[in-house]
């Protein structure tokens, strides 16, 4: 094995900062999926993620330099959301989503500002897997959910014609983007440190 391949290879503490961001990120995910009760909320969550969950990261990002960390956060972000009951797509979803996050921070040779800040609008991407059921799963959606009245139904259903799950990947990705130049104004030392221009 050549030092170029064994310094692209995962390491420990590689696997440690993936766990605490990782567990960071869920907590502010879960945190903000709390406000889904409240109909308009469910729709901007993913956007919510993109803006708050953008932060901590953008500081995440000053730790990658090695391929497949950001594809493992995603997974995980995917598996969390089946094991806390929301199906089986957010997975396969995650995975699609955490490739693109791969290629786009590794096109920055993980120093490019540019590439960090996109990349922190292409990664909550894997949110919107969650979204699927409900457009791709209609009726068994809504009724898991009659618990919350129908009132509550209804005003979801109003909320999401078939067309607004592109809407809500290009909302996600914006505000994806805001949090990207948030986290970046607020780490900026952070950055320099890690070399990331």
């Amino acid at each position: 094995m050549s030092k170029q391949e064994s310094g692209n290879k995962l390491n420990g503490r590689d696997f440690i900062n993936i766990g605490i961001y990782t567990a960071i990120y869920f907590v502010i995910a879960m945190a903000l999926a709390m406000t889904g009760l409240i109909p308009i909320f469910l729709i901007l969550l993913s956007s919510m993620i993109g803006i708050i969950g953008g932060i901590p990261f953008m500081l995440f990002l000053t730790k990658v330099k090695k391929p497949g960390m950001l594809l493992i956060m995603s997974l995980i972000m995917g598996i969390l959301m089946f094991v806390t009951g929301m199906t089986w797509m957010p997975i396969p979803f995650s995975i699609l989503t955490g490739i693109i996050a791969e290629l786009v921070y590794r096109s920055g040779g993980y120093k490019s500002m540019k590439a960090a800040i996109l990349t922190a609008g292409a990664f909550p991407l894997w949110s919107c897997g969650n979204y699927l059921p409900l457009f791709l799963q209609r009726e068994q959606y809504f009724a898991d959910r009659t618990s919350y009245g129908q009132e509550y139904i209804d005003a979801v259903m109003k909320f999401t014609p078939n067309w607004m799950f592109f809407v809500l990947l290009i909302a996600t990705f914006v505000c994806g983007i805001i949090g990207g130049f948030l986290g970046k104004a607020l780490l900026k030392k952070h950055f320099e440190r890690a070399g990331i221009v």
